[in-house]
């Protein structure tokens, strides 16, 4: 069976809000992230949602707005992962270079589920912060759900 996504956020209506793509993979780039983007629509049957996040143990790449259109679409913000994740990793006591792609999944969702509840830590620097308060991504998601696999 296929899957929408790794990961999958919802707003409190129950509606997709997010889709994620978590790769274990290190060390890309911004026109990395649109081939990848394309790819992933090209052949997949992605629904449309506001937000995609291809989720990197070093980068978030995110698109907002961007349709689902198999398109060379560049992210509309480019963040750095490792302020956000680093928690995750130490209470995982793993570090990003040995965690295999499923235990990269969790984390991420991990993240996602205290974003959707708490919001962003206060640990994170306030420039990471602003970038994704800026994005809208926070605002989508407060208050809603987070599933691993969703089925197709």
């Amino acid at each position: 069976m296929s899957h929408v996504a790794d990961v999958v956020a919802y707003n409190p209506d129950g509606q997709i809000a997010l889709l994620v793509e978590a790769k274990s993979r290190t060390g890309t780039s911004r026109s990395w992230a649109t081939r990848m983007r394309r790819n992933m629509l090209a052949h997949g049957m992605v629904p449309n949602a506001p937000y995609l996040l291809l989720a990197l143990p070093d980068r978030f790449y995110l698109w907002r707005n961007a349709g689902n259109t198999p398109e060379m679409v560049e992210p509309t913000y480019e963040l750095a992962a490792q302020p956000f994740l680093q928690p995750y990793y130490e209470k995982a006591r793993v570090a990003p270079a040995d965690l295999s792609g499923q235990s990269f999944e969790l984390i991420v969702a991990s993240w996602l589920n205290e974003l959707v509840h708490s919001g962003i830590s206060p640990k994170v620097p306030e420039e990471q912060q602003k970038l994704l308060l800026d994005s809208g991504l926070l605002d989508a998601l407060r208050g809603g759900t987070v599933a691993l696999e969703v089925p197709a």
